[in-house]
């Protein structure tokens, strides 16, 4: 089984990641991981950060000419940006007075952070809960989405809304992905239609609508959230269980999609629109076409009681504005309990694509662990010769 474990500081030195569970012999490259990176960072509203780093991985343990070794994969992502904050950041004491920073910021984790660990300087905080976390598990969810890929599973995802911008025909947009889906690289189809728009968005018109609103709050120092969706193709029936709650695979997606920064919804198919339906409208009929199970909707998202059923797993996840507003919010000087502004930090001002790469990648690991559970195998070849992914569409 797969785990993964992320450290480091969003202007620290570098961020290093571990990835245990890997089965040997995966071809593995770090141009692979690097696309996925390159994709994290593009996307219309990104701050200043992304035009300072180049985020490129370095292997540094586990592969070896090209292939996986079994053990654990260890990576590291350089911080361009900590030559600028050598001092501030630097391991050891570095006997001169450092500005402490305590005025909190609404929405971020500074406040609870600081009260949490007993900081005088709410830095500590912001380095670590800062979303220049996922540049790193996007990095160690690649290898994953890999391994998946070599199975036939593929991952895509696209921009659903922006704002007050956002599909408004979703017949219209499920037949577009539907024909994506149907090509030859399945979900990745998505993927590589929205790679060539500044916000992951499928539709041109509607992408325009987005960049506006994106430029709208720029003027005023807002930020703004939205929706993103995310589709897997490929995925036999019967991954995860329905016996133990902690093993049902929708709750263990909802959880890697919900710990990306600044998410605060999921849900699996027509969720929420399904709760103000009668059953009747809602689940996902089952015919016989040449003796095989076919569904003319799939309105429960590729799942029922927590385990796969055949058809495409389909999520959505609903971003909150970012944090860090150039006009700031009312707050507290917490080492002096005083009104003041907020504080200001360089950020986005919308990563909306962004978070749609990141909550692509992010699956993956939940997907290959319950393939790993399913058909086991310590060597690739001795997976791909267990899976038998025919015996299980019916």
């Amino acid at each position: 089984m797969l785990r993964l474990l992320t450290a480091g500081e969003s202007h620290g030195r570098g961020l290093v990641g571990i990835i245990e569970g890997v089965p040997a012999n995966l071809e593995l490259s770090a141009e692979y991981i690097n696309r996925q990176l390159y994709r994290r960072q593009q996307g219309y509203g990104r701050g200043g950060r992304m035009k300072i780093e180049t985020d490129r991985v370095e292997i540094l343990t586990g592969v070896r000419h090209g292939r996986t070794l079994g053990s654990p994969i260890s990576l590291v992502i350089w911080n361009r940006d900590f030559a600028n904050w050598g001092e501030k950041m630097a391991a050891e004491p570095v006997g001169k007075e450092i500005e402490k920073i305590t005025i909190a910021r609404p929405g971020h984790a500074d406040m609870v952070g600081k009260y949490k660990y007993s900081f005088d300087d709410i830095r500590n905080v912001i380095e670590r809960s800062s979303a220049r976390e996922t540049a790193m598990r996007v990095a160690l969810s690649a290898v994953a989405r890999k391994l998946l890929a070599e199975l036939g599973i593929m991952i895509g995802g696209h921009v659903y809304s922006i704002g007050g911008a956002a599909f408004k025909d979703r017949e219209k947009l499920d037949a577009v992905l539907m024909k994506l889906m149907r090509r030859k690289k399945g979900a990745e189809e998505i993927s590589d239609a929205t790679d060539g728009s500044e916000v992951r968005c499928l539709d041109a018109g509607i992408a325009d609508r987005m960049v506006r609103q994106i430029r709208r709050a720029k003027k005023f120092g807002d930020t703004l959230g939205g929706v993103v969706e995310v589709y897997v193709t490929g995925l036999p029936i019967g991954l995860g269980s329905y016996v133990e709650f902690d093993r049902k695979l929708d709750g263990q997606l909802a959880q890697a999609i919900m710990s990306i920064h600044a998410i605060k919804g999921v849900e699996i198919g027509e969720g929420f629109r399904n709760a103000g339906l009668f059953g009747s409208e809602v689940h996902d009929e089952m015919l016989l076409k040449n003796k095989m199970i076919v569904r003319p909707t799939n309105r429960a998202g590729g799942l029922e009681g927590g385990v796969t059923n055949g058809q495409p797993l389909w999520i959505r996840a609903v971003m909150k504005p970012i944090s860090t507003l150039m006009k700031p919010l009312r707050s507290i000087d917490l080492s002096k309990m005083k009104a003041v502004e907020a504080r200001r930090e360089r950020s986005d001002f919308c990563a909306v694509p962004a978070a749609a790469v990141v909550a692509e990648n992010v699956v993956a690991p939940v997907l290959a662990n319950a393939v790993l559970e399913k058909f086991g195998g310590d060597s690739i070849g001795e997976l791909k010769s267990r899976y038998t992914k025919e015996a299980f569409f019916g």
